[in-house]
């Protein structure tokens, strides 16, 4: 506990690659008094130091059950290349620790449910970075959802268009099924179909395609769907590395209002449009507060589910249906059919890897 009452929270950061130095570490920091960082964790031991002295860490290390065993955070943030995430997650769980990993959570549905089985009742908990649907426009246009204040949900798009050109791929584990699970899917376009999931509810039925079309990767650079929701709404995804003018588009079209949000990595309230079908009163614009959707605000409900010993927003359940729509949408690709979400179970190879049993 602090002087004030309020608790204080030790932390630990694996992986000090650029997602750590540039997102995750200046979260905590703007959360200093609630958590502290107390040990880095890289592979790169000369890494590890640099980072740990540049935002004045106390310990730092390469190992990560050395750090669990002499540090005893409370909190490990896990921001290493994707196939290093299962492991960190089982044995920092394993340790006591809540995790707070960075997205694609894992390389499979498989190994998202063996992580679980490392969580207890109150916690720990293992949840992941999702952070646009924290965002003040975000929490509004659910609350109205949840309210009924815009209609039925009808048609949408979620557009996720950057671009990332060879170079970045040439880093090893980037574009690799075993390492990153997959192309833009997993690890670009999944931070927006998460959005759209949380503001429309549970998808039932995908078809896809996914392509290698311009980048030597092993997976894909681009992929599309067509995704029926359970309330029979409509999505078009697009997920790519290959737009050089780069975008992320959301686009909800409700019975009542059209509601849609233009950004790239973040956005705040005045990235957002809402247009009210002629006749439908005012008043459901704009939200009351403007807070960026980013890792910090992420990070502040996160906490809040520590104090409480509830399990966390992203998490579970919660954080594992949009991997479950990027194995939908990699077996309707390689199969050429309708996938229903209802099929992602164990026994099925799309549920044991993204690239199924190829």
């Amino acid at each position: 506990m602090t002087g004030n009452g309020v608790r204080r929270y030790r932390a630990a950061v694996v992986g000090a690659g650029g997602i750590a130095r540039g997102s995750h570490l200046p979260a905590l920091a703007a959360h200093g008094d609630r958590v502290g960082v107390e040990s880095i964790v890289d592979i790169d031991a000369v890494r590890a130091a640099a980072v740990a002295a540049e935002w004045r860490v106390p310990h730092h290390g390469t190992d990560l059950s050395t750090m669990l065993a002499a540090c005893r955070p409370e909190l490990v943030v896990v921001c290493t290349p994707p196939g290093q995430h299962l492991p960190a997650i089982e044995a920092s769980l394993a340790a006591g620790a809540w995790v707070w990993c960075e997205k694609p959570p894992t390389l499979s549905l498989a190994d998202y449910d063996r992580a679980a089985t490392g969580e207890r009742s109150g916690g720990p908990y293992a949840s992941f970075v999702f952070q646009h649907r924290f965002g003040s426009a975000a929490r509004h246009v659910r609350g109205l959802v949840g309210a009924g204040a815009l209609g039925r949900p009808l048609v949408a798009v979620c557009n996720t268009l950057w671009y990332r050109d060879q170079a970045y791929f040439d880093v090893p584990w980037r574009g690799r099924w075993d390492t990153e699970g997959g192309g833009p899917t997993m690890g670009h376009g999944i931070h927006q179909f998460d959005l759209m999931l949380h503001l429309l509810g549970d998808w039932a039925e995908v078809r896809a395609v996914a392509r290698r079309l311009d980048r030597d990767v092993e997976a894909e650079d681009v992929s599309a769907a067509v995704v029926t929701m359970a309330s029979g709404a409509v999505v078009t995804v697009v997920n790519s590395v290959l737009s050089p003018r780069e975008e992320s588009y959301l686009r909800f079209d409700f019975q009542r209002a059209t509601v849609e949000v233009s950004h790239l990595y973040g956005y705040d309230n005045g990235d957002w449009r809402f247009t009210p079908r002629p006749g439908v009163g005012g008043g459901l614009w704009p939200p009351g507060e403007d807070v960026r959707g980013s890792h910090a605000v992420q990070l502040s409900a996160l906490l809040d589910a520590m104090d409480r010993g509830q399990r966390p927003a992203a998490s579970g359940p919660d954080g594992r249906r949009s991997l479950e729509l990027a194995a939908g949408i990699y077996q309707s690709s390689a199969t050429d059919m309708v996938v229903r979400r209802a099929e992602l179970v164990p026994g099925n190879p799309f549920y044991e890897r993204m690239r199924g049993a190829s």
